[in-house]
């Protein structure tokens, strides 16, 4: 009994880190990009990796997972790199912030007029929520394979896994609600620092680097990547507060 207790509890916390992530980044892709792409991308991410499942089983662990992430991590932190670059240039005034409440009236007065607002699909928002899914989930795969097997109880940790992924589903799911009320340029900074942390998390981890203490290496890596951003950002102040004097800039 106490052997059982012991695996469940191990593949509920592996699987609710991996959870984390994985929410964390759909949540990013749809306050961002559309909820619209971020579900599609999840879709899609759940049907590969029903079908990866299907077809390999137990042989899942002989995947080359440190490819998958390596590809994983240096998509995640060009996107990353791109919206912490744009966000830096706002808030150091180089670039022209969005008004927000512009955006909301345009977006109210198109289905006055009976317009479809954001319909279609965003190509990154779907790619980023499809591949950071997919990536989890093959994690997820790996944590019951590999510990219900050396348990020989697969249905107990497929159970605790589920536990945990349902549980960290639906944290996600109460705090979208709080995030959607965040202002969409402080909203796209925390999301470019946090892909930024993740890209470099994985991308390292797929060349072969062991980071110390796992995965709380991540939050280490966001508080660097926000100071090292904000620094730039009050560089990036002075140097346009300077330029404006001149007469030399203005915002893009």
């Amino acid at each position: 009994m106490s052997r059982d207790v012991l695996l469940c509890i191990a593949v509920f916390v592996a699987c609710a880190v991996e959870g984390v992530e994985a929410v964390t980044i759909v949540l990013a892709a749809g306050l961002t990009r559309g909820w619209r792409s971020a579900w599609f991308g999840v879709g899609a991410a759940l049907l590969a990796l029903a079908a990866v499942v299907a077809a390999l089983g137990s042989a899942l662990t002989t995947l080359p997972i440190g490819a998958l992430r390596l590809l994983v991590g240096a998509l995640l932190l060009m996107f990353g790199l791109q919206w912490l670059r744009k966000a830096i240039l706002r808030a150091s005034g180089f670039k022209a912030s969005h008004d927000e409440e512009e955006i909301f009236a345009g977006k109210v007065n198109a289905l006055r007029d009976g317009e479809r607002v954001g319909a279609g699909i965003d190509a990154v928002g779907f790619a980023v929520s499809f591949k950071g899914v997919l990536l989890e989930g093959l994690e997820v795969a790996f944590i019951v394979v590999s510990f219900g097997d050396s348990q020989h109880d697969i249905p107990l940790a497929v159970i605790a896994a589920l536990a945990a992924i349902l549980i960290v589903a639906a944290a996600g799911a109460a705090v979208r609600a709080p995030l959607s009320r965040v202002p969409e340029n402080t909203l796209k900074y925390a999301v470019g620092v946090m892909l930024t942390a993740f890209g470099m998390f994985w991308g390292a981890e797929g060349a072969g680097a062991h980071w110390p203490g796992s995965d709380i290496s991540i939050l280490v890596l966001i508080a660097v990547v926000l100071a090292a951003s904000l620094l730039m950002v009050a560089s990036l102040r002075r140097r346009h507060a300077r330029q404006s004097l001149a007469g030399n800039v203005a915002p893009a």
